[in-house]
């Protein structure tokens, strides 16, 4: 199966410097450099399209714009990217969710991809008026997929859970093709929702052997279920024509990171309830600028000042290649990856990077009309489910 590759939509803004924010924290002021105007963000996802990027995330949160409606918009100036939209299930009724993906889907000719988020900050949450728990937010998570799912199978559904409530739901048209659903988590109960729920499983970008524990993990609670998912991983990518470009680059966004920004940052990611946030804390000790490179190629830096995801591929092309056949190896067959600025990243990996993986039979450009499929169609096989 050919490896499919995502790019990143920054609707936090974009600069030649990292923007942060995520997790409670706010974007960082570099993030007014290139605002993150329709005009912007459709250069982008332009440049993602023909490089061969098969579709482009668009996060969630208080700390960008909204995904749905900056996709919908973004859209209309592209042909075949799709767009994975990260949302949130607990701030909307599952059966409008269904509805607008079905809506979504027929409007761009099926390029829909939804990034299930279940929030874990339970600050962030509160804002915007939901004041579960965290555990309580995932078993909210599980109904809500549960009727999406029906919904999407054009079932009428009635459903009196814990925490959702649907009577005679029903969609007028369903959507063709259903919308693949991507789900990240590193808690015990976002493993067991995942597993019953997701088609593909995503990760953060870990050093490779704490990757395969926890794939390993999620495999044996989806086999549990019945189920067979697909994996991904979510990583920062910095690749030139020589390693010590990279890392001269690596250098010089780390060389912009203010101390008492870092030390902000750090202080705000530290009351995360995210189990996969801890872990990217723990990756860079806290805030600590020693020691990032902890797997070749791999570096934490981008953590210092950025919520989520906070790793990078740092090398030469052939180097970056490499590391992305060491994940294929743990059973990764997606990439969803980003760059500083994002544009221009666009284009050195695309260039760099991808034609050696087409090379070595791992990869086809999606407009090729001998692709394999980058994704199947239909959801996996689902049982009667975040982030």
């Amino acid at each position: 199966m050919s490896l499919t590759f995502h790019w990143f939509l920054p609707t936090n803004g974009d600069s030649r410097h990292v923007v942060g924010g995520g997790h409670g924290t706010p974007a960082t002021a570099s993030g007014r450099d290139r605002p993150p105007t329709v005009a912007y963000l459709s250069q982008i996802a332009r440049a993602a399209e023909e490089v061969g990027f098969a579709g482009a995330l668009t996060p969630t949160g208080a700390w960008c714009e909204d995904a749905w409606l900056t996709t919908a918009m973004v859209s209309q100036h592209t042909e075949r990217l799709k767009f994975l939209v990260a949302f949130r299930p607990g701030l909307i009724s599952p059966t409008l969710a269904a509805q607008m993906a079905s809506t979504f889907q027929r409007q761009t000719g099926g390029r829909l991809l939804l990034n299930v988020v279940t929030g874990g900050e339970n600050q962030e949450q509160r804002a915007f008026g939901d004041f579960l728990d965290k555990d309580s937010r995932y078993r909210r998570t599980g109904e809500f997929l549960h009727v999406v799912r029906e919904l999407w199978r054009g079932r009428t559904v009635d459903l009196n859970g814990e925490h959702l409530q649907v009577q005679g739901a029903k969609l007028s048209r369903v959507p063709d093709p259903v919308p693949q659903v991507y789900f990240g988590g590193s808690s015990p109960i976002a493993g067991e929702i995942a597993a019953r729920h997701s088609d593909v499983y995503l990760t953060w970008g870990e050093p490779p052997a704490q990757v395969a524990e926890k794939l390993d993990r999620i495999r044996s609670l989806a086999a549990a279920e019945g189920r067979t998912l697909r994996f991904g991983i979510r990583l920062h990518v910095i690749t030139r024509d020589t390693a010590e470009q990279a890392w001269a680059e690596a250098n010089r966004l780390l060389d912009g990171f203010d101390p008492e920004t870092v030390a902000s940052v750090q202080a705000g990611l530290a009351r995360s309830e995210s189990e996969g946030q801890r872990r990217m804390l723990a990756l860079h000790g806290g805030g600590s600028r020693e020691r990032l490179e902890i797997h070749p190629n791999l570096w934490a830096g981008i953590g210092l000042v950025r919520g989520g995801a906070g790793t990078a591929l740092v090398g030469s092309h052939d180097e970056v290649a490499e590391r992305i056949k060491e994940y294929q190896a743990l059973g990764i067959d997606e990439f969803i990856l980003s760059g500083y600025p994002h544009l221009e990243e666009a284009y050195w990996f695309g260039e760099g990077v991808l034609p050696r993986l087409a090379a070595q039979g791992l990869w086809r450009h999606p407009a090729d009309k001998d692709a394999a499929p980058i994704a199947p169609t239909e959801p996996a096989v689902l049982a009667p489910f975040a982030s």
